[in-house]
């Protein structure tokens, strides 16, 4: 079995530019036995735009751990002050890099790493790539 992988976009080309949970959409794709393909594109519901909504409020890492329910690994461009919340739930992974193809690329070029990382649980850190 593989993972289920998201990654936060707001235009389907590109990581988004705020916090991953802040994208408008999720590209869902399945990794396994070293080939990837995307499965799904997720609206992210909660996603708003609300201004007044404060970075880091634990109601936002349950809004996005929701629309990610089967998920196993997040990725994104930035992660706020949710990323502990959001360990206890994903794998993290930060790609220094604007582009979602070059992020399923890199991705898909270390998941050995990632996947140790996820089956670490709640003890898990969030990991950093670069292209």
């Amino acid at each position: 079995m593989g993972f289920l992988i998201a990654f936060g976009t707001d235009d389907g080309e590109h990581l988004n530019n705020d916090h991953v949970g802040m994208a408008k959409h999720f590209h869902v794709y399945d990794f396994a036995d070293a080939e990837h393909k995307l499965v799904e594109r997720r609206t992210n519901t909660s996603f708003t735009g609300d201004e007044s909504i404060k970075h880091g409020d634990p109601e936002k890492a349950r809004a996005t751990s929701s629309i990610l329910h089967n998920v196993d690994v997040l990725v994104g461009k930035k992660f706020g002050p949710n990323l502990p919340r959001l360990l206890r739930r994903f794998a993290c992974v930060l790609v220094r890099t604007d582009s979602l193809a070059v992020a399923v690329d890199t991705v898909r070029r270390n998941m050995e790493r990632i996947a140790e990382e996820a089956h670490k649980g709640e003890d898990r850190k969030h990991i950093v790539l670069r292209p």
